[in-house]
């Protein structure tokens, strides 16, 4: 998670510098008190609105009534919000204010309080509580909440002690007992999105599959996004189940693989050559692509890494290749997001 700090009391820069040196995160800094390292600002409110869809996380350093007036005419949804941290200038407390699970405040939280030896506040009812939660569940598992208006009827019913239904196409860890085989309300682990088990069925669609690509340089960015596109589609692999995107090291510049990957904020991950060609599997060879990259497939190979089971053989066409393999999935119950 790419995170920014801003503090606007003197006081705040040595904690906010605590928070760097662990989060690697960028500090922003009121003018009148910028050091070096730190980026200076006059308005709160203005630079807010610069970065606000820029960092995964924001940590104000401040009262948190700045910190909601500040936010409060950016904000869209717990799915899409970064999230929100406040520590108020002495350093004592950290606050999770917004996107606890979904956009992990709460996990952001925890780590600011440990750094800065504060005491973390986290009053979601779910972590409050000890229960089990849909979004941070869904985001420690590498689920899709298909049905995020459920999501909050599943928390809901949680919370209440009310019955609640588990239905899974995988071995699942840590079960809690929570969890019945049949209620009005429940969660389905699966990637068919027609199995509705109980009344309200709240579906979590594993996000296991490994996008490879390829393509020729300086290939028009919607020309690519389109090609891809319509190779998952006529697979039959909704965009929701990609967990990342793989291609060769030496397209670490390629705009259309980049801006793809950031329109749907998936993970890209390079390999070299040597690397590809170590990939266990039948793939189609390409003399053509030997030559030029030292790998005889890119996007194959890309996606089998890892022991991936092959759904889309390699789609080529007009200098762009694409292929997605389908990883294993694994359910615990007690794991947190990373």
């Amino acid at each position: 998670m790419k995170i920014a700090v801003i503090t606007l009391t003197k006081n705040g820069v040595g904690i906010s510098e605590k928070i760097a040196g662990r989060t690697g995160a960028d500090v922003y800094v009121f003018h009148k008190h910028a050091v070096p390292g730190t980026a200076a600002f006059s308005s709160v409110s203005s630079l807010v609105a610069d970065i606000f869809t820029k960092y995964g996380g924001l940590v104000f350093i401040c009262a948190a009534g700045i910190a909601v007036r500040a936010i409060a005419p950016h904000l869209k949804s717990k799915f899409t919000d970064p999230a929100v941290v406040v520590v108020d200038e002495s350093g004592k407390f950290a606050i999770s204010l917004l996107s606890g699970h979904a956009g992990g405040a709460n996990a952001l939280t925890e780590s600011v309080a440990d750094t800065v030896g504060a005491v973390p506040v986290i009053t979601t009812a779910t972590d409050a509580g000890g229960s089990f939660s849909p979004d941070l569940f869904a985001k420690a598992n590498g689920l899709h909440i298909l049905e995020p208006e459920l999501a909050k009827a599943v928390a809901a019913a949680v919370v209440n002690g009310e019955a609640v239904g588990l239905y899974s196409d995988y071995p699942c860890a840590n079960r809690p007992d929570i969890f019945t085989d049949t209620a009005e309300t429940g969660v389905c682990i699966s990637s068919d999105t027609d199995k509705t088990p109980f009344a309200a069925t709240l579906h979590l669609i594993p996000k296991n599959i490994v996008l490879g690509v390829g393509c020729r340089k300086g290939v028009d960015a919607g020309v690519f996004e389109d090609f891809v596109l319509t190779a998952l589609a006529e697979a039959g692999i909704p965009i929701y189940r990609l967990a990342e995107a793989r291609t060769v090291d030496r397209k670490k510049g390629e705009r259309a693989i980049l801006e793809f990957c950031k329109k749907y904020a998936m993970p890209l991950k390079f390999y070299s050559a040597d690397e590809l060609m170590r990939a266990e599997g039948n793939f189609a060879h390409s003399d053509f692509v030997l030559k030029t990259v030292g790998a005889d497939n890119v996007c194959e190979r890309c996606a089998a890494l890892g022991g991936g089971k092959m759904i889309l053989p390699k789609r080529a066409g007009k200098g762009m290749t694409t292929a997605a393999a389908e990883t294993t999935v694994s359910i615990d119950f007690e794991r947190r997001p990373s």
